[in-house]
């Protein structure tokens, strides 16, 4: 088969690197691909979002399965215009993936449909949204309506860190003009269930969990993820049913009898909470970084499961019992203003397996592209040797603009 991968970062690389380990796949592209992206596909230089050229260029390739990797090109309705045309594509419809494009509409499927989520309020005005923070406990969690790479939640200590969040949000359309959620402030660790997802066939896959702050101890500004490892031995067989039984199928039911049934990765970001667990987000795609830690330990062929979930058919993932931790080398800076452009050495003695988020060749160098640049990725019989493994390769790598977190894992390792 010819397969198109469309994304540039690690996540694509990930979807790259277990393409390439199917039987079934001939020849795979990406678009528009990176550095080492590049070492497993034929990158072609056509933008996520550049529908039109997306679809042509699959059609004059015969390319017999797409998968979308970024939010922004299921936004853009490349799943759409591709089913239009015939083409087979794995990830969701437009309206399908409002789950992640629109936070109030996930929050009001989920009031409507029962399933277990933080109190929330929605609003357009700046004022109201002030004063109703104004006359609540912090602290308060303030989420921009709409796509914003990862960074449009705030949870603001402050009535003036709210205060910013909020004027960022309403009045000085930082993300662009758009509503802003108001959630109630939930406690205990996070963790991403996803699922593939087929109408209302749904396969979990194994759990993860992210590092969203920048440097160790969880300190620092919120980034789009430092890190993530599998599995997770604070969340339960039982934690896990339920996660499945009562938040991820039940979705899956809701969008179909919405008349906008899903199809492709549904990513729940879900919380254990002294109260249950609950779902702080929806995503509509593979998660970034967490597939990279979850896709190394499938051992089914994708290509089987990608083609159940675009044809509607049956699957059954099957998955390795060994643990992966994973992190990630990112521009100083990063999330904020960084430099492009350094070169990275030592790529060649990394003893696992490297996944590129922000990278391009310059000559026969490799150097920064990004604010996320490298994931690094350890297995082991546990977690601990995982991370020790994963370590060892970051210790290999040089470069003089990059940073990393070393407590990937405390969750599990460290408490």
């Amino acid at each position: 088969m010819n397969v198109l991968v469309i994304g540039s970062g690690g996540r694509e690389h990930a979807i790259v690197d277990a393409l390439s380990r199917s039987a079934r796949v001939g020849k795979i592209f990406c678009a528009p691909g990176n550095a080492g992206i590049a070492r497993q596909a034929e990158c072609v230089p056509i933008g996520d979002t550049e529908v039109e050229r997306l679809r042509d260029f699959a059609v004059a390739h015969a390319v017999d399965l797409t998968v979308v990797g970024p939010e922004s090109a299921l936004a853009a309705g490349v799943v759409d215009a591709f089913k239009a045309a015939g083409l087979r594509i794995f990830g969701p419809t437009k309206a399908a993936a409002r789950i992640e494009s629109s936070k109030e509409f996930a929050k009001e499927l989920m009031a409507k449909y029962g399933i277990p989520t933080a109190g929330f309020r929605a609003f357009t005005d700046y004022a109201e949204a002030k004063a109703y923070v104004a006359a609540r406990p912090l602290p308060a969690v303030l989420k921009y309506d709409g796509l914003a790479a990862g960074k449009g939640v705030v949870i603001a200590e402050t009535m003036e860190e709210a205060d910013a969040a909020l004027r960022d949000m309403l009045l000085d359309d930082k993300f662009g003009a758009g509503k802003v959620v108001v959630e109630d402030f939930l406690t205990g660790p996070e963790f991403s269930l996803l699922c593939f997802v087929s109408g209302r066939k749904v396969w979990p896959m194994v759990l993860a969990q992210d590092h969203k702050r920048a440097y160790d101890g969880d300190e620092g500004p919120n980034t789009g993820g430092m890190g993530a490892y599998s599995p997770l031995p604070f969340v339960t067989a039982e934690d896990e049913r339920y996660a499945l039984e009562r938040i991820m199928r039940p979705v899956a039911e809701a969008m179909a009898a919405e008349g906008v049934p899903f199809e492709g990765v549904l990513y729940g970001g879900l919380m254990k909470t002294p109260q249950g667990i609950k779902v702080i987000e929806f995503n509509a795609r593979f998660g970034d970084p967490e597939t990279e830690v979850v896709l190394p330990r499938l051992k089914s062929d994708i290509v089987d499961i990608f083609c159940a979930v675009a044809d509607g058919g049956e699957a059954s993932p099957e998955w390795h019992d060994f643990a992966t931790l994973g992190i990630v080398l990112a521009s100083k800076g990063y999330p904020g203003a960084y430099e492009k452009g350094h070169a990275i050495g030592g790529l060649d003695r990394v003893e696992g397996t490297v996944y590129h988020m922000g990278t391009r060749t310059e000559g026969d160098r490799v150097v920064t592209a990004g604010g996320r640049v490298l994931f690094v990725v350890g297995k082991g019989a546990t977690l601990a040797e995982a991370r020790e493994r994963a370590l060892a390769d970051v210790a290999r790598i040089e470069c003089d603009n990059l940073f990393h977190r070393n407590d990937i894992g405390h969750w599990a390792l460290d408490e």
